[in-house]
């Protein structure tokens, strides 16, 4: 089987008015959210896949007036001209840039337009146990000790204003009284169990004044009571029934939102810290996913509930247990993709689709793991790897040309003309930001002492930059082995025996392929191969001026132990169909939520203007689905490709 470079690319349409009203949409609901929850409380092709590294998200704690802003900032500008855009990407990375060069399959490649509506991109989680995360149930178990449904009526905005703003000791009072407009014991109990529910750290009496009766709200003590009753360890125990299992799993449905913006969404609405949800993967934006989440001594009730005022997200399939989810527990994820106007005819469709099924798709990190402008993540990796700080510093601070946000370029600006992270940081309303982080270090510990400041981003953050460097020597290395010795498994060659990489022996090759072959990251944990790739591994680090026998780094997190990553993944359960249609606005299958709504499949011509191909197939965790929709197609997956074959599209 020979090996084929990047030589064919794929047209993509410009985005419809249907998108940029899908958009316009997204943006209002966003805006409802927004509003709704402060009543109620008183990224281009992005390809959903698992964070490879299977870490957490940090979520930086800020004030809720400052993040509403930034959040409202971050939504706007999102789309200018798309041609004065393209231009712009003509900075950004293509896959040849980050060492993705190479393909598997022998078959002509064709064209088809990827995600050109998120709806086109489904992604079900497969947990430990090969269940396919779905949902299809929205009952709630029955349970005596829940507060009736009322519970969460009875309270009006303003009483839950004020409530919020007691519980979080935002003014001087030191209670709130709620006048009970019914008396009846039953009305009382009910506005009691509310605020309990609800606000935890408060708690609730029952007082006569002037002949009314009023449910007074309180905190129990002090700021060091509530700081205890929130954190994720040491909730309300009292109030959580000993039988009932600690944790409520649930599986959460969401459309074009990341995984950690929908916990800190639902955290805003059930008024608790983001830490106290669980999950064993993330999931990215521009897609529908449907994933399992626990959330620590949360009432299916009070979950199911959500379902009523927010959008874009369903809960249900609850259940308790006694445990919650860990990252990388899952086994993978099951996508359901779709992908339009293709050119390719039925034979190379077919040709395509078997070459995928038998054969698989080169596991390269894809696209995202490398940043979209013209300073790549993996250099600045590359520059923490070397002790270089003052590049480090440089990198992510200077000018860039490329798409950036109008406030980001200004703030780059001043920091070129002044040096000054004080008069930077006034130019940049998003504090979140890298960037916005690390001027914050160097107010904090001076520009001679840019290792601390750059230690206030979230370690997950600085991470990825030293990850992205091993991604971009992985995939270099694993296009040249490809290159030298094909699709066989070879003398030198390393395969797992367990977790543990041994050498394929000369007397030993014809008892492997090349799906057992794994390459490793570097680091000083691992071992590289026996032939002219483990001296290309040397050649490149040397290079880069690092020194391959030696990846300990004097600061502990940035030492790089290494690991080990299969060359070939052969996808598992895929089936492909091809359909005709007229509408590019319709739906070309029925989702989750559609069949829990009723909605039939869609009605779809026989002899439509457009074909499309509907593709479904498995894959493990840490691997990329574009990739191997990149195989399919023999495109070229990079925002900048994308973006100014759009440009040419419109001419």
């Amino acid at each position: 089987m020979e090996t084929v470079e990047v030589n064919s690319v794929s047209l993509k349409r410009p985005r419809s008015e249907d998108d940029v009203a899908n958009a316009d949409e997204i943006k209002r609901q966003k805006i409802l959210e927004k509003s709704k929850a402060e009543n109620d409380s008183g990224q281009s092709i992005e390809n959903v896949t698992e964070q490879p590294e299977d870490t957490k998200s940090e979520i930086i704690p800020t004030e809720e007036s400052e993040e509403q802003e930034e959040e409202e900032l971050e939504d706007s500008d999102e789309d200018g001209d798309p041609e004065s855009f393209a231009d712009m990407m003509k900075h950004g990375l293509t896959e040849s840039d980050v060492g993705i060069t190479k393909f598997v399959s022998s078959h002509k490649g064709f064209s088809g337009i990827l995600k050109e509506r998120y709806s086109d991109f489904v992604v079900h989680e497969i947990g430990k146990d090969g269940r396919v995360s779905h949902l299809d149930d929205f009952s709630v178990p029955v349970d005596d000790e829940d507060p009736s449904e009322e519970t969460f009526t009875v309270l009006s905005d303003e009483d839950k204003q004020r409530l919020e703003e007691l519980q979080l000791f935002k003014n001087k009072e030191t209670s709130v009284a709620i006048e009970v407009i019914e008396d009846t014991k039953e009305k009382r109990t009910i506005i009691h169990q509310a605020v309990k529910s609800l606000f935890p750290g408060l708690e609730t009496k029952t007082e006569d004044r002037d002949g009314k009766k009023y449910i007074i709200a309180y905190h129990a003590a002090g700021k060091k009571a509530l700081a205890k009753v929130r954190t994720a360890t040491d909730p309300r125990k009292h109030s959580w029934p000993k039988s009932r299992g600690s944790y409520c799993h649930f599986v959460l449905y969401k459309e074009n939102k990341d995984t950690m913006d929908a916990i800190n969404v639902l955290s805003k609405f059930l008024r608790v810290k983001p830490n106290i949800f669980s999950y064993m993967g993330t999931k990215d934006k521009r897609a529908i996913t449907v994933q399992e989440i626990a959330v620590l001594r949360i009432t299916a009730q009070r979950l199911a509930h959500l379902n009523k005022c927010l959008m874009n997200f369903k809960l249900g399939n609850f259940s308790y247990k006694n445990h919650p989810l860990k990252l990388g527990e899952l086994q993978g994820n099951h996508f359901t993709v779709v992908l339009r106007n293709i050119t390719g005819t039925d034979e190379q469709i077919e040709q395509a689709m078997h070459s995928l099924r038998e054969i698989g798709f080169i596991n390269y990190y894809g696209m995202q793991r490398f940043g979209t402008t013209a300073v790549p993540t993996y250099q600045i990796g590359r520059a923490i790897l070397q002790n270089n700080w003052n590049e480090v510093m440089d990198l992510i601070l200077k000018p860039r040309p490329g798409a950036e946000k109008g406030y980001l370029v200004k703030c780059r600006e001043e920091w070129a003309k002044t040096k000054d992270p004080a008069a930077a940081l006034k130019k940049l309303p998003v504090k979140r930001c890298v960037e916005g982080q690390l001027l914050r270090g160097l107010l904090k510990y001076g520009m001679k002492n840019i290792i601390s400041a750059f230690g206030i981003i979230p370690r997950n953050n600085r991470l990825m930059y030293i990850h992205s460097y091993q991604s971009y020597v992985w995939n270099n290395m694993v296009s040249k082995r490809i290159e030298e010795y094909g699709l066989k498994a070879v003398p030198g060659d390393l395969i797992l025996k367990g977790a543990t990489a041994v050498h394929i022996e000369e007397g030993d090759v014809d008892n492997y392929t090349i799906h057992d072959v794994v390459m490793p990251l570097p680091g000083f944990d691992v071992i590289y191969p026996k032939h002219k790739i483990g001296e290309a591994y040397k050649e490149m680090l040397v290079a880069d001026n690092l020194d391959i026998n030696n990846m300990r780094h004097k600061i502990r997190d940035y030492s790089l132990s290494g690991a080990y990553r299969k060359i070939i993944i052969r996808p598992q359960n895929v089936n492909w169909e091809v359909v005709a249609y007229d509408d590019p606005k319709i739906p070309l299958f029925t989702t989750d939520l559609d069949k829990l709504e009723g909605k039939p499949l869609p009605v779809l011509p026989t002899d439509g203007k457009f074909r499309a191909l509907k593709m479904e197939f498995s894959l493990p965790p840490s691997t990329y689905a574009t990739m191997a929709i990149r195989e399919v197609l023999k495109m070229d997956t990079s925002i900048k490709n994308q973006t100014q074959l759009n440009t040419t599209w419109l001419r």
